[in-house]
């Protein structure tokens, strides 16, 4: 490839993607510059060129996944009338988007960015904080049961997104983070059932 001529933001892409495939080994170790710029086979120098910084790499994941995530529920809420079935759809979304991204989730539940700039702790936060945001939403459409629940349940709802991320990534990719949604929706849902 040396000596081709690249399109603009493919080495800045290519970056990302061997970041990303990097976060996704089993046991991967604390990720350097200078490991990432061999997996990809240029300098460090180089690195430099598109990113400055590795923060700075690790933000253009952060955009990717908010970008992303955000794009999908938007677009289940427009195209998913009920609210309880919005519900499901974005967590099932959030789930998978995790078994087809493992070196993703390494970013979303914090694992990767420990000892980087805090300010990408804050970033995932505030990302999580949006999801919940969007969970409590639904909920307050979804009738006066979890209406009046809508803000501990979109809180339970994320604190069992997270715990499965966390739990896939922990164990090295080889927990799916999916599953029986159905059935914890179902339970989750009916907070307050009806008597008989």
């Amino acid at each position: 490839m040396q000596g081709e001529a690249r399109k603009p933001g493919e080495r800045r892409l290519q970056i990302l993607q061997t970041l990303a495939s990097m976060l996704q080994e089993p046991q991967p170790e604390k990720i350097t510059t200078a490991a990432l710029a061999a997996r990809i086979g240029v300098s460090e120098a180089a690195l430099y060129r598109h990113f400055s910084s590795k923060a700075q790499m690790f933000e253009g994941l952060i955009e990717f996944i908010e970008q992303t995530l955000f794009g999908l529920i938007a677009r289940i809420t427009a195209d998913t009338p009920s609210p309880s079935a919005q519900i499901e759809a974005i967590l099932s979304m959030l789930l998978n988007f995790a078994a087809k991204n493992p070196g993703m989730t390494r970013v979303l539940i914090g694992d990767a960015l420990v000892h980087e700039n805090e300010r990408l702790q804050k970033r995932i936060n505030q990302l999580h904080d949006r999801i919940e945001a969007q969970l409590r939403q639904c909920l307050r459409f979804c009738g006066d049961k979890q209406s009046e629940l809508s803000g501990p349940l979109a809180n339970l709802l994320q604190c069992m997104v997270v715990g499965r991320w966390h739990q896939f990534a922990k164990s090295g990719f080889s927990r799916p983070p999916g599953g029986d949604i159905e059935l914890l929706m179902a339970r989750l849902l009916d907070v307050h059932p009806d008597p008989a």
